[in-house]
């Protein structure tokens, strides 16, 4: 007899495979194209790649080589469609991966699904953004700390930084976990290995990278994301200010410390993994701080939610907030950002000015939303570890 878990993941492949070859049907047949815009830039990065160039060459690049080196055989095999599947396997093994980590629990196929069968985790692989990959690193990341392969977790947190920076906000969640883990038995030396590793992991890729590429590749990889003023499709609050100083000589000095409140209100969540260090809580609070640092980024798109979508099935499987409860914040969650997708249609479909109020509007309550969102998120954890809480600050 097949169990859930096959049946699962089979479904999960065919929707993938469903979604794809729609996906290619609206391409050729329809106004509105289906294939991320962000995906040809990556394989035009690839074809400069593939002719012994630099990825650079090709205008707006803005990643690691290595993303635009594993899209090479589009090139390779002259089939345009090649990195989009590649980038649904490692969707699928990061879903793999989430139920190894659900094993334990009754409802693990159900959880497991909020991510394998989740219609805007598989949108967001079939249409060629890149986020899976990261999302694999992460998750793989996650699965050899909690085995205590140090060595192995560190280095693979390390590339994952290389490839985006974001990764990095998880550094002391799990710097918490290691030191409490290993307390008593040599944890110093723990510790050291782990960050050792990710230096190496990091560093490594970043220091072939340069050799390869040098200045060009630390100006659009790092150097460019400090000082970015995207001001396309995108939900921040910044969205407005961003626009204005993307047509000015001179940048605001509002914009350029746009990361301070973003920073304080990641890193204070910390203290959730510290009042609770262990591992179970672990992914809930990465999911929490994940959530803070999209909401709070100056920069925010619709790929972006994966960052936090790959710890949800994870943090539901410990969350104590009721099913009507979860509903509504759902509610708040899709209708504002939906808000915001109707103002971002008129204005990039329909060419109406809806800059002001319209369009500022919908950013303010998808911003808001999120607040309430994340406030809730963070009393649900507060609440499933309040005794412990009560016996650290005793300590303290």
């Amino acid at each position: 007899m097949v169990s859930g878990g096959v049946w699962l993941l089979v479904s999960s492949l065919l929707l993938r495979i469903g979604f794809f070859t729609f996906g290619i049907y609206q391409d050729a047949h329809m106004q509105v194209k289906y294939t991320d815009i962000d995906y040809y830039v990556f394989h035009d990065a690839a074809g400069y790649v593939f002719k012994h160039g630099s990825p650079f060459m090709r205008d707006t690049y803005r990643y690691t080589p290595l993303l635009s080196w594993l899209l090479v055989p589009n090139h390779y095999l002259a089939w345009i469609h090649y990195g989009k599947l590649l980038f649904v396997i490692f969707d699928l093994i990061t879903g793999v991966i989430i139920m190894r980590q659900l094993a334990g629990s009754s409802k693990a196929n159900w959880l497991a699904s909020l991510w394998l069968l989740n219609p805007m985790v598989i949108t967001i692989s079939t249409r060629g953004n890149a986020e899976s990959i990261l999302g694999f690193m992460v998750m793989l990341t996650l699965y050899w700390l909690q085995n205590g392969q140090l060595v192995l977790a560190g280095l693979m947190y390390g590339i994952s930084i290389h490839f985006k920076i974001y990764p990095v906000i998880y550094s002391l969640p799990i710097s918490i976990y290691t030191y409490n883990r290993y307390k008593g038995h040599r944890w110093f030396y723990k510790l050291v290995l782990l960050g050792a590793a990710a230096l190496i992991g990091l560093a490594g890729c970043s220091i072939w990278m340069y050799q390869i590429y040098g200045q060009e590749f630390l100006e659009n990889a790092y150097l460019y994301h400090l000082y970015r003023t995207d001001h396309r499709h995108n939900f921040s609050i910044w969205n407005l200010l961003l626009y204005f100083d993307s047509a000015r000589p001179e940048k605001s000095a509002l914009s350029k410390i746009a990361f301070v409140p973003q920073l304080i209100v990641t890193a204070s969540i910390s203290i959730l993994q510290w009042w609770n260090p262990s591992f179970e809580n672990l992914p809930c609070v990465l999911f929490v701080q994940t959530f803070a640092f999209v909401t709070f980024n100056k920069v925010c798109t619709s790929q972006y939610f994966i960052w936090y979508l790959i710890f949800l099935p994870l943090y539901i499987s410990r969350s104590n907030i009721s099913p009507l409860k979860g509903v509504i914040m759902l509610a708040v969650w899709g209708i504002t950002q939906g808000l915001w997708l109707l103002q971002g249609y008129r204005l990039e479909f329909l060419g109406q000015d809806v800059f002001f109020p319209d369009l500022l509007a919908a950013s303010a309550a998808f911003f808001l939303g999120n607040v309430w969102l994340l406030g809730q998120f963070i009393e649900d954890i507060k609440n499933s570890q309040q005794p412990k809480i009560d016996r650290v600050k005793k300590e303290l």
